[in-house]
């Protein structure tokens, strides 16, 4: 099961890359990219797609990362929480048992 998996895999990664290299055969006039303020010099079509492309995904991997931080440091406050509020729990059940004898 584990190597039809990586099979699978590894075919997808050929198709990606079929893809890929078929993309940038196929996209290769010279374009320039204007951003309002910054002017970027002229290369191929299929660079500036595939730049863009593994911008997007890098950025969106660190926000993730942020965002995936965030919910740890929010967890662990809430598990300080849910311990401390267990503790005191205990305390009063402790504290009832003595009382009532």
């Amino acid at each position: 099961m584990r190597w039809i998996k990586g099979a699978i895999l590894g075919l997808l990664c050929l198709l990606f890359l079929f893809v890929g290299v078929m993309f940038t055969i196929n996209n290769t006039q010279l374009v320039t990219v204007d951003l309002v303020l910054l002017k970027l010099p002229e290369a191929s079509l299929s660079l500036w797609l595939v730049a863009t492309f593994i911008l997007g995904g890098v950025l969106g991997m660190a926000i993730s990362v942020v965002s995936v931080l965030l919910l740890r440091t929010r967890l662990r406050a809430e598990r300080r929480r849910v311990t401390n509020a267990q503790k005191e729990l205990d305390q009063l059940r402790t504290a009832g048992l003595k009382n009532a004898a």
